[in-house]
């Protein structure tokens, strides 16, 4: 019997990523979704889809526990941030959850204490505080929500910053070429490896991208120190500035597969196909070797002859890719 692996999630582009690497490296692997809607793009990649109530809602825990004894689920890859941290926390009663324990997730969620915690053990991060807390001491700044995700509820300078309740931070805008670098870990707490994207967002989410090798002896040192100071297991990346004076500064960590998960596949970085190797097959992650590169991201559609919106199918469904 094929085994079978839960990816959550799948209405956003990390969750659809996810699964299309999987499809590509492990064709005979059974695929089942969930997202909090009926209807998603997901469903054209999964062999089963099921919708459930958001992580912090009311009756997730016993849906999630629910579909995996019903599709006899033998792997969790959490889709989003929350996700990682709700159901880490239910690990005990459910098959294998990929990822970094729920501690630290939960952590990495909330920017202001990731800056705090960055902070304690002498790892650079934006300087932020509450907007209760702030008395001009930044020249640039921010206003973001502390747990916001995909760049949106941004106030760049706003006039009155102390105007924000506190569940948003002040950060202090630094200025600079932005960055992001994925990195894999493996369990025993080795960095496999790492990539670099220069890229341009659109929406909150890469639209274009390329590889990048000129920042490593940057990267390196600060992947390093992050490991070495909490608990990172398999996927995690960071978001930088390179400063005008050559620092790198962080201003975000997401221990998760990020959405450019079916980007960096086609250019060595397979950290989906690690983390089954790893979690699901008991193997050690492959080797790679960087391909140099670039994407563009398009849209398509997918095609449900005969479908309509109140709840799309999943698995053999006639839908195409146009």
């Amino acid at each position: 019997m094929s085994q079978t692996i839960l990816v959550t999630g799948i209405g956003g582009n990390v969750g659809q990523g996810i699964l299309r690497n999987i499809r590509a490296a492990f064709p005979k692997l059974r695929l089942v979704g969930t997202d909090i809607r009926d209807a998603t793009a997901g469903h054209h990649f999964c062999d089963a889809a099921h919708r459930v109530p958001y992580c912090y809602d009311d009756g997730f825990a016993d849906r999630v526990i629910d579909i995996c004894r019903q599709e006899s689920v033998d792997l969790i890859i959490p889709g989003t941030d929350y996700e990682v941290v709700y159901i880490g926390e239910l690990a005990s009663d459910l098959p294998t959850v990929l990822g970094t324990p729920p501690d630290v997730a939960r952590l990495f969620v909330d920017k202001l204490q990731t800056c705090h915690a960055f902070a304690s053990v002498g790892i650079p991060f934006a300087d932020g505080c509450l907007p209760s807390e702030y008395d001009g001491q930044f020249d640039s700044l921010i206003v973001k929500p502390r747990e916001g995700r995909g760049s949106r509820g941004l106030h760049i300078n706003p006039a009155a910053p102390t105007a924000f309740d506190d569940t948003c931070m002040v950060q202090q805008l630094i200025l600079g070429k932005e960055l992001t670098t994925a990195f894999y870990v493996t369990k025993s707490r080795d960095i496999h490896g790492h990539i670099t994207f220069e890229r341009e967002l659109a929406a909150g989410a890469t639209e274009r991208c390329a590889t990048t090798t000129e920042y490593d002896r940057l990267v390196e040192p600060l992947i390093e120190a992050i490991t070495e100071n909490f608990d990172v297991r398999g996927p995690c990346n960071v978001q930088v500035i390179l400063t005008d004076d050559d620092r790198l500064v962080p201003f975000e960590i997401n221990c998760r597969y990020s959405g450019t998960n079916s980007i960096r596949s086609q250019f060595g970085f397979e950290d989906v196909r690690w983390g089954i190797e790893e979690w699901l097959l008991d193997q050690l992650p492959s080797a790679w070797t960087l391909k140099p590169g670039a994407a563009i991201r398009i849209l398509m559609d997918i095609i449900y002859p005969g479908g309509d919106l109140g709840s799309l199918p999943a698995g053999d469904d006639g839908s195409y890719l146009f």
